[in-house]
């Protein structure tokens, strides 16, 4: 299964990508230099939206329809459709989010 997601940056801003694994992937986002480049600066993250799908083809599609749409049918489709948007994602420990960032400061 693949998985396409929506992230809110500390800064607001939103970030869509697809993984297998989301749980890890998020994890990523927040803790390692394995996160997307634009995520790393805007620390900690927080999982707004998912959508599963059986293929990463449909998969990717779909993340690409998410990139065009502008910011406010992006909040719209988060509002509506997810469970997410209502709960906070759990961060990891601060030292471990602290560490993250040092790295990429260096």
């Amino acid at each position: 299964m693949y998985c396409v997601y929506i992230l809110k940056c500390a800064d607001e801003t939103l970030y869509t990508g697809i993984a297998i694994d989301l749980e890890k992937r998020l994890n990523e986002h927040n803790c390692s230099e394995l996160g997307a480049k634009y995520t790393r600066y805007r620390r900690p993250v927080q999982l707004v939206y998912a959508k599963k799908f059986r293929d990463r083809s449909t998969a990717t599609k779909e993340e690409m329809r998410i990139k065009t749409l502008a910011r406010e049918e992006k909040l719209k489709m988060i509002k509506k459709h997810t469970p997410y948007a209502s709960r906070p994602t759990p961060l990891p420990p601060k030292a471990d989010r602290q560490e993250g960032n040092k790295k990429h400061k260096e």
